[in-house]
């Protein structure tokens, strides 16, 4: 997918990019080529690829109606190069993006790329989400947890759903078919009190399969949740 074919692609959907927006899009392909040589960002480089399996892929929870523009806190767990949450930010400047990653060199080049696409209301934090879902500032915070290839839904359900208010919705992104984890996952989202809302199967434009399941909070995360640093990993709820 060229620029211009991504352009195009969402003006065909409502989204009619800004030059500034456009420039954004430029700039976070050149920064994200040239800090891939220095530590391991991606292994997706070629500038079509990274407009369509990136640019494109991040942005699909708004093109479907799940995110939109407005003044609503979204954070993303795992974002690596800033997938999801940077191309959704860039598009919709209107949500306040919060950014917690285990990696310290991942955090130093997003708050390189913030600064170079003059993004507002972006916070980037070092460290593990079950440490940071403990913690009354980021706990039950949020509108919209984003994750997007991080984990299977049984693990993710208790890395993310502890920080949203209740009402707020996990949008979790995938490759693939996602109907075993969600039969995976149900113990921890009856314990979690986590619904789902969606579970929708769609298509890149190369025709690419994805999937989005969409979790919404019911009722307040137990004080025991998440568990130690590991444990939702070794030990799936």
């Amino acid at each position: 997918m060229t620029p211009e074919e991504f352009y195009q692609q969402l003006s065909q959907q409502g989204f009619d990019l800004s030059d500034k927006q456009k420039q954004q899009f430029e700039t976070y392909f050149h920064l994200l080529v040239e800090w891939n040589q220095k530590i391991n960002l991606t292994a997706i480089t070629e500038k079509e690829d990274v407009y369509l399996k990136h640019f494109y892929d991040s942005v699909a929870p708004v093109l479907q109606g799940n995110i939109t523009n407005q003044a609503i806190r979204l954070l993303d767990i795992g974002a690596g190069a800033g997938f999801p949450s940077i191309p959704i930010k860039i598009l919709c400047p209107e949500i306040d993006v919060t950014i917690i990653d285990s990696l310290n060199k991942r955090i130093q080049f997003l708050n390189l790329l913030a600064e170079a696409l003059e993004l507002d209301g972006v916070h980037f934090y070092h460290g593990r989400a079950e440490d940071f879902g403990q913690d009354k500032t980021f706990r039950a915070t949020y509108d919209i947890v984003t994750a997007r290839a991080v984990a299977r839904l049984q693990v993710l359900t208790e890395l993310t759903i502890p920080f949203l208010k209740v009402g707020g919705r996990l949008v979790a992104l995938k490759a693939s078919a996602a109907e075993e984890e969600l039969a995976d996952a149900q113990n921890a989202m009856k314990l979690l009190f986590a619904k789902v809302i969606e579970n929708k199967h769609y298509t890149l434009p190369n025709g690419d399969p994805r999937q989005m399941t969409v979790l919404e909070k019911k009722k307040e995360t137990p004080n025991k949740y998440p568990r130690k640093p590991g444990m939702p990993n070794k030990k799936p709820l």
